[in-house]
């Protein structure tokens, strides 16, 4: 479930420590089906009212609409939250799928970076971001 992510894939053991970081983090939730975990989603601080999004859900549960209604959800709630106007997605260029879900949630890229984030499986290389954006105002 982390193919497109800008770091390498967890060993299980990494997953487990990672999950538990996760639990700590005031940055980390997680999306929920019942009482399984399908997928997290990220939400950091940047600058002047700006966040960033970031999300991953377990690849059975994608293309069902559960990564959508999940996203949708978590901006209305976000945009309640004090001092948030905008909300920012870094996307990997060839991850269609969550390009087009960021479309999907109103949100509008806004620029394409070229050669942003080394290529996990070879260094060497570099890949292509988009960032996509929405406003509170567009929102709610």
């Amino acid at each position: 479930m982390t193919y497109f992510e800008p770091y390498p894939t967890f060993t299980k053991e990494a997953c487990v420590r990672e999950a538990v970081n996760f639990s700590q983090s005031d940055e980390f939730f997680a999306a929920v089906l019942g009482d399984k975990v399908i997928g997290k989603i990220y939400f950091s601080e940047r600058e002047s009212g700006s966040f960033e999004l970031g999300y991953t859900f377990a690849a059975a549960f994608q293309g069902k609409g559960y990564a959508c209604e999940s996203l949708r959800a978590f901006l209305r709630y976000a945009f309640t939250l004090p001092g948030v106007r905008r909300i920012i997605a870094q996307i990997d260029t060839r991850n269609l799928r969550s390009v087009r879900l960021a479309e999907r949630l109103g949100m509008r890229r806004e620029a394409a970076h070229r050669e942003l984030y080394p290529d996990k499986t070879n260094p060497a290389q570099f890949r292509d971001f988009y960032v996509y954006a929405i406003l509170k105002r567009e929102c709610m």
